[in-house]
């Protein structure tokens, strides 16, 4: 460990205005960022350190200016939607500041930089309404033994994300309280699978469950083993269950969404049932409201057209 690390630094070291712009960036995630963020960002990291080699092969450090990383930006936009260029600046401009603050490059280049992008494209639906939903779940099938279609069901009235929920295991039920522990997810995203840490502090939460969704799973675990995960027999892949939940969708005649957009589901349900968006943020965990307020800005703008109504009605009403 101590030998890799002095060799990265004395990559980091030799650097000079002459290395490859895509060489530094490499070296300088892999010294940065592996192991003090997750897996799936670091995996980002790599994926547009190979965007970088695409683009700009012979792009140095010395020749970094306003100019050239707009130009960048752009190739990469023409190809790529707004928001995921702005993915692929905020990465990048991270290697940059450190190159200016070590003198590397003279100013910073990404000052002022425009975000441009494609198009987007259609947008499937992201969540049912409460008949949609309902049509859903009573097509599940939900026998003696965990299946896909049980974890749809759990998702749908706990809004988890798919690797919390993958990471449930028997003894994370409170079936005296009517609740559920989330404190770990699942690895699907690596073949050899295994528990690990929450998205965020905020993500570990105790999930209350209606009375009817809590009895189905006392009876459903009461024979398993506590400590294994539920739904996990081998390895795991997201697009096995989002195609179980679409043969729902499409055999009850409703829009077809994924995996996440039973989240997004049960949110959109819970703020139309007037739930606050502070319980709603801690339900999902979210780290803070900011999140759920622009991820559901388009139901809390419907929500407060209503309160408009109610409004002007009650005040007509004092006359």
């Amino acid at each position: 460990m101590r030998t890799n690390i002095c060799r990265m630094m004395t990559k980091l070291q030799n650097i000079s205005e002459n290395t490859l712009f895509h060489q530094y960036f490499k070296e300088w995630f892999e010294l940065y960022k592996a192991g003090a963020v997750r897996e799936v960002t670091l995996s980002k990291y790599y994926i547009n350190y190979k965007r970088l080699v695409q683009l700009a092969p012979t792009l140095t450090l010395g020749h970094i200016n306003r100019k050239t990383y707009q130009q960048l930006l752009n190739d990469y936009a023409k190809t790529h939607e707004r928001q995921t260029t702005m993915d692929f600046h905020h990465q990048i401009k991270g290697a940059i500041t450190d190159a200016v603050d070590e003198g590397l490059i003279d100013r910073d280049p990404t000052r002022k930089a425009v975000i441009k992008g494609k198009s987007p494209s259609q947008k499937k639906p992201k969540y049912l309404n409460q008949f949609e939903l309902h049509a859903l779940l009573s097509d599940l099938d939900l026998g003696p033994v965990p299946n896909w279609d049980w974890m749809l069901l759990l998702i749908a009235k706990t809004g988890l994300r798919f690797a919390e929920a993958l990471g449930v295991t028997p003894k994370d039920f409170d079936f005296n309280h009517q609740s559920l522990s989330v404190n770990k997810t699942w690895n699907y995203k690596d073949a050899r699978g295994g528990f690990q840490p929450t998205k965020n502090s905020s993500s570990k939460r105790n999930v209350q469950i209606d009375w009817q969704t809590i009895m189905q799973f006392s009876q459903l675990v009461k024979t398993l083993p506590e400590e294994k995960p539920l739904f996990v027999q081998g390895p795991v892949f997201n697009s096995t269950v989002n195609y179980q939940l679409e043969r729902h969708c499409r055999r009850m005649e409703v829009p077809v969404i994924s995996i996440h957009g039973l989240r997004h589901t049960h949110a959109s349900l819970l703020l139309f049932a007037g739930v606050s968006i502070a319980s709603v943020a801690r339900r999902l965990g979210h780290s803070n409201m900011t999140t759920t307020q622009q991820t559901y800005l388009h139901i809390i703008q419907e929500l407060e057209n209503q309160d408009n109504d109610k409004v002007m009605r009650y005040l007509a009403g004092l006359n």
